[in-house]
């Protein structure tokens, strides 16, 4: 994944993002502490945010639309459509592929049928990932996806992602604030503070 993204984001309360940065990774981590503007720099790259340039893999997506980007997104909250099913919520984009193997990969084979209100937390996280895999994105944005997760249950999901990467061979945009996320997944790393980046690119070898 080559991406290169300058941004400049201003917030109706002040704040500001204003980054620039290029790398050529499989999984890039972004760290920083709470309100440093890791979840603002996703929402520039998935056309959310107005105000970046995003260039990935030498195509320029900054006058492109969110839905004509071909970017997954799996925010904080797993945002599922209450009142669709699991089957039909990852099978919801019109690109989206055969979901039968994506649910069998997460555990959520027997969940298809399922209204998003019968779902534990755990369970609703799984199904926004399998809907952004089911639409076949060229790129994955990973919002603090482990948030909330006992130790035991964050290793597990961790080693999912890691395997979910390995075997849709999936370019993937992890935000998080814990080191033991971006050892065991990123493969470069930047950090941010105040809206603004304040450690060059780094390398992480995957765990």
């Amino acid at each position: 994944m080559k991406l290169a993204v300058e941004a400049r984001v201003t917030r109706a309360n002040g704040f500001v993002l204003d980054v620039a940065f290029a790398c050529d990774t499989d999984v890039l981590g972004i760290m920083g502490p709470s309100g440093c503007g890791k979840s603002t720099l996703l929402d520039a790259i998935a056309g959310v945010e107005r105000g970046a340039n995003v260039s990935l893999n030498g195509t320029s997506l900054t006058h492109r639309a969110v839905h004509q980007r071909r970017i997954g997104y799996v925010s904080q909250d797993a945002l599922l459509f209450p009142h669709l099913s699991v089957r039909a919520n990852i099978a919801y984009s019109p690109t989206a592929r055969d979901i039968h193997d994506i649910a069998q990969t997460l555990g959520l084979t027997a969940l298809l049928d399922r209204m998003p209100r019968h779902l534990s937390g755990g369970e609703r996280r799984r199904v926004a990932l399998a809907r952004a895999l089911a639409a076949q994105p060229q790129l994955l944005l990973l919002d603090e996806p482990f948030n909330g997760l006992d130790d035991a249950r964050r290793a597990d999901a961790i080693a999912l992602v890691r395997d979910l990467h390995r075997a849709f061979a999936l370019p993937m945009v992890l935000v998080t604030h814990r080191q033991e996320e971006i050892g065991a997944l990123a493969t470069e790393v930047i950090a941010l503070d105040g809206g603004r980046l304040v450690a060059p690119m780094t390398n992480s070898p995957v765990g």
